[in-house]
């Protein structure tokens, strides 16, 4: 028995499985798949699309998402198990914790189903901000992340990349973007227009004050999700114009607001020349905090110049002004979060 537990161990393969630019690939597609499913279910909501039972079209196309994903971890991780690797390393690295996410998004569906039996269907808001609903977001973005670990650990960091190598990573991170800005609808600039139709009174007027912290919001999660990548490697030309516009465009399926994707598509643009031109690195911090306040500033430059062309801008310009300076002031105090201003060593005066 001694002898037979000492050559199964003997057997075992250290590590993982080598990952491979087609997995990563094949995963991304999965993922995508999924997205789109999310934010059909999302328009299908928004139009009057969905009567109250669990079985829709639209539940159909995300879950049988998920259930590929499913079927294609299982399959590899009992490929890798027949190949003698441990249990918790029989995916390639960075696919272990999309495995626990899709089991875990399994589960949240069926905790949605007895949630919508026992406290009925969500309406509005409430649909983005239902327990069940959150479950199913964060089981969510650990599926979809492994493309994003994989080229973490796979590609080699400040290295200059193309869209081949570097693609899955960059749909992956435009999948949790799209999540992190499906749940934060209530308050993305792309959703309710309100500078092109809301005139600020002498009263407080709550959906001013929402739009704003909206678009301060938007900046948060977007400087945060491109600087972490910058951080890490140099982006192909058009990987921000992907972020942007793809994102800014899916925003738009709720309320149909589809005049906004031009000023996200050629936002990303400018970006994307930005960062071709100064060059932001860690090394550069110069440059970095320069992109990180120019990139908002354009973006928001842009949307308020739509508003003003589209029905005209109903705000004062103390307003739309000042709105645009602090985008720019958020992105650049994310900026400070990965990059700090006093290093190690340094005198502070």
């Amino acid at each position: 028995m001694a002898t037979l537990l000492a050559r199964k161990t003997a057997a075992r393969r250290a590590g993982n499985p080598a990952s491979s630019l087609r997995f990563d690939w094949v995963y991304a597609a999965l993922s995508a798949w999924v997205v789109g499913g999310l934010y059909l279910d999302g328009w299908a909501h928004s139009h009057g699309r969905v009567d109250d039972t669990f079985f829709t079209p639209w539940h159909a196309v995300l879950y049988s998402g998920v259930l590929a994903i499913s079927v294609f971890l299982f399959v590899n991780q009992w490929r890798g198990l027949g190949q003698g690797y441990a249990l918790w390393r029989a995916l390639p690295v960075g696919y272990t914790v999309s495995l626990l996410g899709a089991g875990l998004f399994i589960v949240g569906g069926g905790i949605d189903f007895v949630w919508h039996e026992l406290f009925g269907f969500e309406a509005n808001l409430e649909a983005l901000l239902s327990p069940a609903h959150l479950l199913l977001a964060t089981s969510g973005i650990l599926m979809i992340t492994g493309p994003l670990r994989s080229g973490y650990y796979r590609l080699r960091a400040g290295q200059a990349y193309g869209w081949r190598e570097l693609g899955p990573v960059l749909v992956s991170l435009l999948a949790v973007l799209s999540i992190l800005t499906f749940f934060t609808d209530f308050a993305h600039p792309a959703t309710e227009f309100y500078a092109t139709h809301v005139r600020p009174q002498r009263s407080f007027d709550p959906r001013i004050s929402l739009n704003i912290a909206g678009i301060l919001l938007h900046t948060g999660l977007l400087m945060g999700m491109l600087l972490f990548a910058l951080r890490r490697w140099l982006l192909p030309v058009g990987a921000i114009t992907l972020l942007l516009g793809i994102n800014g465009a899916l925003m738009t399926v709720f309320t149909d607001t589809r005049e906004v994707i031009p000023a996200f598509v050629a936002a990303g643009l400018i970006a994307d020349g930005l960062r071709l031109w100064l060059k932001p690195a860690l090394t550069r911090p110069g440059a970095w905090y320069g992109f990180a306040f120019l990139v908002p500033l354009a973006l928001f430059s842009l949307y308020f110049l739509t508003a003003q062309l589209t029905g005209g801008i109903g705000w004062t310009i103390h307003l739309w002004l000042g709105t645009i300076f602090m985008a720019g002031v958020m992105g650049l105090l994310v900026s400070f979060l990965l990059l700090p201003p006093f290093q190690k060593g340094e005198e502070v005066v």
